[in-house]
């Protein structure tokens, strides 16, 4: 769409928060000729994180953003889906993730470096429209008024738009204001996370393979990022207390992660020895939100639905939002308000569910009947059968963001 177009539909957003739902989304509204302006409260954009998985329902997006390419760069085509026994080893393929993937949704199912992606999505923007992206630009406090929004920044500037999405993370600003006030709680598990360079590790951690181990109180996944040269581990240990904190930089010590995993397979441990800075966190819970929109006020990812990382879902769950916000904006280009109420409709069952789902899946992973070996391959043998899995997995998958029928939403 032209910039007369942009200029004529006088549409201007602005995103707070420059992670992978806030870029997604500024991108999906660019290519729909809208005006907008993401803020990120960091100086410089050096993303954290690991691993983060993609399945077809994401990728899918990006590919319509015209990624494919850097993307491919970025990862390799993965083999197979695994779940092997936390002592024994022993392991049950699930499914082929890059075979299948592309032969039944028609994109890739993907394992990237979190790093890797939030560059590509920057260096997306930044080509799409230089000066779309402010650093520095914290936002600190959310107006609105009938005909518009202002953003009211640390630095005391006030930007002002049509609507604003607020995807700024678990402790939004929008959300703590405008929508809900935020009331997390300890899910009884912390995380443990590192990546380690594939060279340190023996060969057979060199199949690019999606590893699931799974064990009573615990488990672990790892697979192959940035293209082959990284592991990806993430270790989910359940826990007695109050683990208050959420941040995703506490250090850690590989004698404590060694020690929250002892007795576990020679392969968990090679990974944990080889861990550089083992960081980990509190993991909480929050219930979904009924509602995450008030006026021309909006939330996306975490901001809205933050979840488990249990089913893989809270990354692809955001770049979804992206694609149906701009999609709904642009059918309602002349009343934003209906059109953020139309999104949230739309989204809402979906996400919901996701994170139920991701909660419901601590249980499956962590059950007590894993701790004997004939009763844990009885058990496993029995939930992750094929039907069970596609029972669980074919609905995320399948899932066209890009498509997928735009809801009215219900009256008041």
């Amino acid at each position: 769409m032209s910039d007369s177009k942009v200029q004529k539909m006088g549409k201007r957003v602005l995103i707070a928060g420059a992670g992978i739902g806030g870029l997604t989304a500024a991108l999906c509204l660019l290519k729909k000729g809208f005006d907008v302006q993401v803020l990120e409260q960091a100086s410089d954009l050096k993303a954290v994180g690991a691993g983060i998985q993609l399945s077809a329902n994401a990728t899918r997006v990006l590919h319509g953003l015209g990624l494919e390419e850097p993307l491919k760069a970025a990862t390799i085509v993965p083999s197979k889906k695994c779940v092997r026994i936390w002592n024994t080893g022993q392991e049950w393929q699930l499914f082929d993730l890059g075979r299948e993937s592309l032969q039944r949704y028609g994109f890739p199912y993907m394992m990237l470096y979190r790093p890797d992606l939030h560059g590509i999505l920057v260096d997306a923007l930044q080509a799409a429209r230089p000066g779309a992206l402010t650093l520095n630009a914290k936002v600190v406090k959310v107006d609105q008024r009938d005909d518009g929004v202002s953003a009211s920044l640390q630095d005391g500037t006030t930007v002002t738009a049509d609507l604003l999405i607020g995807a700024d993370g678990v402790h939004s600003v929008a959300r703590a204001q405008w929508i809900a006030e935020d009331k997390p709680r300890f899910s009884g598990c912390i995380a443990w996370r590192g990546v380690i360079p594939t060279e340190h590790l023996p060969a057979r951690f060199s199949e690019p393979a999606g590893v699931n181990w799974v064990g009573p109180g615990r488990h672990v996944i790892h697979y192959l990022v940035n293209a082959g040269r990284l592991v990806s581990f993430t270790g989910i240990v359940e826990k007695g207390g109050d683990w208050g904190r959420e941040s995703w930089t506490e250090q850690g010590s590989i004698e404590e992660c060694l020690d929250d995993f002892r007795g576990w397979h020679e392969d968990v441990q090679a990974i944990v020895r080889q861990l550089k800075n083992p960081l980990r966190w509190a993991m909480m819970v929050r219930d979904p939100l009924a509602n995450w929109t008030r006026g021309r006020i909006t939330l996306l990812g975490d901001a809205a639905h933050p979840t488990l990382p249990f089913l893989a879902q809270g990354a692809a769950m955001a770049i979804e939002d992206g694609c149906v916000v701009a999609r709904a904006l642009e059918r309602y280009p002349d009343d934003p308000a209906f059109a953020l109420q139309v999104y949230q409709a739309t989204r809402i069952e979906r996400t919901t569910r996701i994170v139920n789902g991701s909660a419901a899946n601590t249980k499956r992973f962590h059950n007590p009947q894993l701790a004997d070996p004939v009763a844990a391959e009885r058990y496993v043998t029995e939930e992750w059968q094929e039907s069970k899995v596609r029972e669980r997995y074919e609905w995320l998958f399948a899932y066209e963001p890009e498509n997928v029928p735009l809801v009215a939403p219900v009256a008041a």
